[in-house]
C-alpha cells in the first residue's frame, strides 16, 4: 500500500462513518427498523463495487508507481473513443449530477448533510456512494412513516 491509498482510504471510511451518524436517527430505535431487502441490496452492490473499484485503482497505483497520479488516472479515462464517451459520462454525473441530485434530493426526504454524499464519491467510488444515498432514501422513506413530521409543512430538522 502506498501513502495515497492509504489517506484516500481514510477519508472514504471518514466520509461514510459521517454520513451514517448524521443520520444515525434512521437506525435507533422506534426507526426504520432492520434492514429491508431492498436496502440490503443497495449494500450489497455498493460494496461490490467499491471493492472492484479498490482492485483495480490498487493496480493501476501499482502497475507504475512514479507515474500513478490523479493527473494521469483521469488522462488515462480518455485515452480512446470509447473510453472518452465513458470517462465523460461518468464525470458529468459524479461531479455535477450527484451532488445536485443528493443535496435537493436528500433535503426533500430528511435526509441530514446530503452532500457528503458526493464527498463520498471521491475517496470511495461513485457507484458505492450512489447505493448508499439509495438505501439511506429507502430507510428515509420507511422511518418517515413510522415517525409522523410535527406538521406537513415543517422543514425536517437538520
Amino acid at each position: 500500500m502506498t501513502t495515497s491509498l492509504i489517506f484516500y482510504a481514510v477519508l472514504g471510511v471518514a466520509s461514510t462513518v459521517f454520513a451514517f451518524v448524521s443520520n444515525r436517527r434512521l437506525w435507533a430505535d422506534g426507526g426504520a427498523g432492520p434492514v429491508s431487502v431492498l436496502e440490503g441490496l443497495f449494500y450489497f452492490f455498493g460494496v461490490v463495487s467499491l471493492c472492484l473499484g479498490w482492485y483495480f485503482n490498487i493496480r493501476y497505483v501499482h502497475h507504475d508507481p512514479h507515474t500513478a497520479s490523479y493527473v494521469n488516472y483521469v488522462k488515462s479515462l480518455f485515452s480512446n473513443w470509447a473510453s472518452d464517451s465513458a470517462a465523460q459520462d461518468y464525470t458529468m454525473v459524479n461531479v455535477v449530477l450527484l451532488p445536485l441530485w443528493t443535496i435537493v434530493d436528500g433535503r426533500r426526504r430528511g435526509i441530514r448533510v446530503p452532500w457528503i454524499f458526493f464527498v463520498m464519491s471521491l475517496f470511495t467510488s461513485l457507484a458505492f456512494s450512489m447505493a448508499v444515498y439509495l438505501a439511506f432514501v429507502e430507510r428515509q422513506v420507511r422511518y418517515n412513516r413510522e415517525v409522523p413530521a410535527s406538521s406537513k409543512t415543517a422543514y425536517p430538522q437538520l
